[in-house]
C-alpha cells in the first residue's frame, strides 16, 4: 500500500530540475550505489508520458552521476572541473571531509587529505558550476567544522562561517547527519538545512545482529554518554518506549589537551541499568576514551549487554583500545554509518557493524528531486515503532513454533 501511494505521488510530481550527481572524490564507491538505487527506481516507476512537462529519456537514465575532479599542480594549488553541461540541473553534490585515506603532492611531499583539503574542493566544484544548475545541493554527512560550533573565549566560528560561505556561493540547500549541534543552522536561517538522525538504521541493524535484543523498559535502556548529546537519546527512548539515562563529564577547565578540556569524571544520572541491555547513542566516536570509559561504568553498574550506536566512528587513535575493551567485556556490538570513510582494518573487527546509508540518500536524493516532503525521512519514528512490532510478532511466532 505504502508502494502504491508512493508511486502516485511521484505521478503526481514533475523533477525540480534534470537529476545530476557529484560525488567528490572519495566518494565515487558510494556514490555508485547511491546512483544504481535511483536508476533501478526511476527505470520501473510509471508516469503518464503524454504530459507536456515529461520527458523520459531525461528522466530515465543510465546513470545520473556527473564527472568532475579536482587535479592540483606541482606547487599543491588545485582547480575544478565538470566535464558535463549542467544548466538547469537539480545538482547534488556528495563529500565526505573525513576521507583521510586520500592523498596529493607538493613539491614531490606527499600530504593527507585534511577537510580543510576536501572543504577547499568542494567549493571548488561549486564555483565550476558558475551559478548554471537550477539548484545546488550540498550532501555532506559529516558537517565540515562542526565541533567548533560556537564561541567559547575569543575563537573563531568555524562552523557557521562555512556555511555562509557556501550560501553564498549559491548552495539553496545542506544536508547533514547528526550535526553536533543542529542550532549552528541559525547561521543561515534564510536557507535550508536539515541534521538527519540515523535512528532506524541503527535499530534495522541492532536486530539484525543482536535479535535475543527485547524492546521494553524491564530490558532495555537508552543512554547519553554526555549532557550534550540528550536530544538524541530521549528522542530514540522515547519512540522505543524505555527509560533512558546520561552521564554528566566533569572537565578540568584549566587544561586543554589536544584541543579540548580533558574529562575528570563522568557521574550517572538515572535508573538502576541492573540485568538490562543499554544503548548508548552519540554522533562520533573519536579518541574513543570517553566511550569506553561509559561501557565500563556501565557494566560495572550491572549492565547486561552494552550496545555502542554513533553516526560516525573516527576513531583517531586507533582500535586497539577498543580491542582491549572488547575483550574485557565493556561492549558486545560498535554500529556506526557508513557515511564516512572506513578503513579495512575497521571493518574486519567481529565486534563491528557498519550501518549502510545508500539507499537512505539516494531515497533522499530522489523524493528532494520531485520537491517531495522528507519529512517522514527525518522523523523515522514511525517506521521504527512498525519495525519493532513485526520483529516482537515474529519471535514470539517463532518461540511458539
Amino acid at each position: 500500500m505504502a508502494e502504491i501511494a508512493n508511486q502516485m505521488e511521484f505521478l503526481l510530481s514533475k523533477p525540480y530540475g534534470n537529476l545530476g550527481i557529484i560525488p567528490l572524490r572519495g566518494y565515487a564507491e558510494r556514490a555508485e550505489c547511491i546512483d544504481r538505487y535511483i536508476v533501478e527506481w526511476r527505470k520501473n516507476r510509471m508516469f503518464d508520458e503524454s504530459r507536456a512537462d515529461f520527458d523520459p529519456d531525461r528522466y530515465r537514465r543510465d546513470t545520473y552521476i556527473i564527472p568532475a575532479k579536482n587535479p592540483r599542480f606541482g606547487s599543491g594549488e588545485a582547480k575544478g572541473i565538470i566535464n558535463e553541461s549542467v544548466r538547469g540541473d537539480d545538482i547534488y553534490i556528495l563529500a565526505d571531509v573525513l576521507n583521510y585515506s586520500l592523498t596529493y603532492t607538493v613539491s614531490g611531499i606527499r600530504n593527507h587529505m585534511s577537510p580543510d583539503d576536501h572543504f577547499q574542493d568542494l567549493k571548488r566544484i561549486i564555483a565550476a558550476i558558475s551559478g548554471k544548475a537550477r539548484r545546488v545541493n550540498v550532501i555532506m554527512p559529516f558537517l565540515y567544522e562542526s565541533r567548533q560550533h560556537r564561541r567559547s573565549g575569543r575563537e573563531s566560528m568555524d562552523c557557521a562561517m562555512a556555511l555562509q560561505e557556501l550560501v553564498s556561493m549559491g548552495v539553496d540547500d545542506i544536508i547533514t547527519f547528526e550535526a553536533h549541534d543542529s542550532r549552528v543552522a541559525n547561521a543561515i536561517p534564510n536557507s535550508g538545512f536539515e541534521s538527519v538522525s540515523p535512528a532506524y538504521q541503527y535499530i534495522k541493524y541492532l536486530i539484525q545482529e543482536c535479535p535475543e535484543i527485547q524492546f521494553d523498559k524491564e530490558h532495555l535502556m537508552v543512554i547519553s554518554p554526555d549532557e550534550g548529546g540528550m536530544n538524541r537519546a530521549i528522542y530514540l527512548a522515547s519512540t522505543l518506549g524505555v527509560d533512558m539515562g546520561t552521564f554528566y563529564k566533569r572537565r578540568d577547565y584549566s587544561v586543554i589537551i589536544d584541543g579540548r578540556n580533558p574529562i575528570v569524571a563522568h557521574q550517572f544520572l538515572g535508573d538502576s541499568v541492573d540485568n538490562k541491555d543499554v544503548i548508548i547513542v552519540d554522533d562520533m566516536i573519536s579518541s574513543g576514551d570517553s566511550m569506553i570509559e561509559v561501557s565500563q561504568l556501565l557494566k560495572e553498574r550491572g549492565a547486561r549487554n552494552v550496545y555502542i550506536c554513533v553516526t560516525f566512528g573516527l576513531f583517531t587513535n586507533g582500535l586497539e583500545k577498543f580491542d582491549r575493551a572488547y575483550e574485557e567485556g565493556y561492549f558486545n556490538k560498535i554500529f556506526t554509518t557508513n557515511l564516512i570513510y572506513q578503513t579495512e582494518e575497521l571493518l574486519s573487527r567481529e565486534y563491528y557493524v557498519s550501518c549502510d546509508m545508500n539507499k537512505f540518500i539516494a531515497l533522499l536524493i530522489d523524493t528532494l528531486n520531485h520537491d517531495g516532503s522528507i519529512s517522514k525521512l527525518l522523523d523515522p519514528s514511525e517506521k521504527i515503532k512498525a519495525t519493532i512490532e513485526d520483529f516482537s510478532i515474529n519471535r514470539d511466532k517463532a518461540v511458539i513454533d
